[in-house]
């Protein structure tokens, strides 16, 4: 049986913490699908389409991650793709809180969901899409914590 991982997100925008994750993901997993939600209740910065397209773009390089797109809860999701587990990442200590109680969610609305954690790397502790959109629409950059990419795209964002 293949093992096959969710890792599930806004990613609005991905940031390197986010790549990194995926890229230790890729190495303990067979497939690693990136599943971008589409929250409607959310204001996001890039449609999801723009999303998809930069996080294809991004992980070219793994021959076992693809990027989708989902709606509706993980739980579903995760049993439609019959995925044997959920990567998420913690950056510190209020996170934990927050993650702890979707991982019993989630695995009581599905008993076969495995909720996987990861620890940022150092530079990545406490780095945020919201954070790094925050600085980008006051002019600021931040571009050790975002792929080039998305430096580029941000600032076209808030050039209008």
């Amino acid at each position: 049986m293949k093992k096959l991982a969710v890792y599930p997100g806004s990613f609005d925008p991905i940031t390197n913490g986010h790549l990194d994750i995926i890229e230790r993901a890729a190495a303990l997993f067979d497939m690693v699908i990136v599943a971008i939600l589409n929250n409607s209740s959310k204001n996001s910065l890039f449609t999801v389409a723009e999303r998809k397209a930069q996080i294809a773009q991004l992980i070219k390089k793994f021959k076992n991650v693809k990027v989708d797109s989902f709606d509706g809860l993980l739980a579903d999701y995760m049993a439609k793709t019959k995925a044997n587990a959920c990567v998420r990442g913690l950056r510190a200590v209020t996170d934990l809180e927050y993650e702890f109680s979707l991982a019993n969610i989630n695995q009581k609305l599905n008993p076969k969901m495995e909720t996987i954690f990861f620890m940022p790397s150092e530079e990545n502790t406490y780095l945020s899409s919201s954070v790094v959109k925050e600085v980008y629409s006051f002019g600021g950059e931040l571009k050790q914590s975002v792929p080039p990419l998305i430096d580029k795209a941000l600032k076209k964002k808030f050039k209008n």
